[in-house]
């Protein structure tokens, strides 16, 4: 198995974790774009996201998913 493929599985894997209707904390990297790829199909079931760059902001908001500045959320349940 090659690193991106190890890299897809653990984005994949990450999913699990995720809370429905809550916003996710993203951060920075490959495996980071593999998460947020993975991501996009479920981005209707979360409120949005926030992001620790303006790589991975313009990476989901490729996707469609919705990039919140962190001063207006109370919490990242992940």
């Amino acid at each position: 198995m090659t690193k991106d493929e190890l890299k897809m599985l653990v984005a994949e894997a990450a999913l699990a974790y995720v809370v429905p209707g809550s916003v996710v904390g993203v951060g920075t990297g490959t495996t980071v774009n593999c998460f947020i790829d993975a991501l996009a199909g479920m981005k209707d079931q979360i409120r949005g996201a926030i992001s620790s760059s303006e790589r991975s902001s313009d990476r989901l908001r490729a996707h469609g998913i919705l990039v919140l500045d962190g001063n207006s959320v109370s919490s990242i349940p992940v």
